[in-house]
């Protein structure tokens, strides 16, 4: 990566900067903005950041490539901390889900690994088009070794190219009959193989489906001691028993949190494990919405993501998760911002990396057809999205409409 560019005249430019631990608490609220704001890049990362008549008249600045924000939202690109990138085909039947289920695994074992990565470079165009720059894909649909490593060969070559993907290798839904010996050949065979060869930065597991929490603390003491980090699944238990194992294992993150009350809000309160709601889970149909603020108010940190997947959840377009965040959850724009781009990336190990603009963080950004942050909910499922940027480069940059 080389050259400079200058982002100069933002309306308002997000920065999000702040502590480098997870937001909490009114902290959430806290985007950091710049009026009429600017960002000096180098070599794909921030170097300075500050008002427009300053940051413009620095040696480098002059010397710069520019990007005119005028009148425009400048923000970090948003962070999708929970997708189901590689796929078979879509299920569009939502009234028969073992059918569904079935529908997926066959259309992952069929389908050509080239083929995966191909219908899934189309998501990863889409997704940046819509302002994300950086996501978290999950594997855990193929069941047997073949399926599981294909998915996951997958995400790696799609990784930096151009968004950054951390994978998870997640627990399965359902395992082939006869299922004696399946959780011992994942610990014993496929999580080792999915380690040495680099596959997957997470191992996930779902609660409250075919293994009891005793053999998920197995399994999760086998991939923690081969240097997985952990992640929670909630979604087919009661959520008071996947945060109790969340923060029991000292887990990233514990997902799917529709019936978290107080009780569950304390401890994750107490805890470094982030609570990751999935907004777009109510818009399907008999989903219940997350209690945001009960968690919020308590303490605990919180993260939004889209869930996208064959199954529950179609969008990958995380200014729709933000609408829903405000528009079901209770949250409020900054809230809900700050979820979907800080917070969600330290729910993947990337906060570091992602999530906010600040000096020495690679420069991944979003320029937005719109003066004010708070028309990203606004309007819904509308893509404001003017341009994308990934560590310093646009990836994307909105067309003109063809005249007639």
């Amino acid at each position: 990566m080389s050259g400079t560019l200058l982002v100069r005249g933002a309306r308002q430019l997000l920065t999000l900067r702040g502590s480098a631990e997870p937001r909490r608490g009114s902290a959430l609220q806290e985007l950091g903005i710049i009026r009429d704001g600017a960002l000096l890049i180098e070599d794909g990362r921030v170097v300075e950041v500050g008002v427009s008549r300053r940051v413009e008249n620095l040696a480098l600045g002059r010397r710069s490539q520019e990007l005119d924000a005028t009148g425009r939202v400048v923000m970090p690109g948003f962070v999708d901390c929970h997708a189901h990138l590689v796929r078979g085909a879509v299920w569009l039947d939502d009234h028969e889900p073992a059918c569904g289920t079935e529908f997926t695994v066959q259309g992952l074992r069929n389908a050509s690994g080239k083929r995966l990565e191909g219908r899934a470079r189309q998501f990863v165009d889409a997704m940046a088009r819509h302002g994300t720059t950086t996501l978290e894909a999950k594997a855990g649909h193929g069941l047997d070794a073949r399926s599981e490593l294909k998915i996951l060969r997958a995400q790696c070559k799609l990784d930096r190219a151009p968004l950054d993907i951390a994978s998870t290798f997640l627990t399965p839904r359902s395992v082939p009959a006869p299922d004696a010996g399946y959780l011992a050949w994942l610990c014993a065979e496929l999580l080792p193989a999915i380690r040495r060869r680099k596959l997957a930065r997470f191992a996930g597991f779902r609660c409250g489906g075919v293994f009891s929490d005793e053999e998920g603390r197995r399994y999760l003491a086998t991939a923690r001691d081969l240097g997985f980090r952990i992640k929670i699944h909630a979604s087919q238990s009661p959520a008071g028993n996947a945060v109790r194992l969340a923060v029991e294992t000292e887990a990233a993150s514990v997902e799917h949190l529709r019936d978290a009350g107080a009780a569950e809000a304390g401890l994750l309160a107490r805890s470094s494990t982030m609570a990751v709601l999935l907004p777009g889970e109510a818009f399907h149909p008999g989903m219940r919405c997350a209690r945001a603020r009960q968690l919020i108010d308590a303490g605990a940190a919180v993260a939004v993501g889209s869930n996208f997947n064959p199954g529950a959840a179609s969008t990958y377009n995380m200014a729709a998760i933000v609408a829903l965040a405000c528009a079901r959850l209770g949250m409020s724009p900054a809230e809900a911002i700050c979820a979907a781009t800080f917070n969600a990336a330290c729910a993947i190990g990337a906060g570091h990396a992602a999530g906010s603009l600040e000096v020495g963080k690679p420069a991944d950004l979003i320029v937005l057809n719109a003066p004010d942050y708070r028309e990203i909910p606004y309007h819904f499922g509308v893509n404001l999205v003017n341009r994308t940027v990934k560590r310093g480069v646009t990836i994307y940059q909105e067309g003109k409409v063809a005249a007639r």
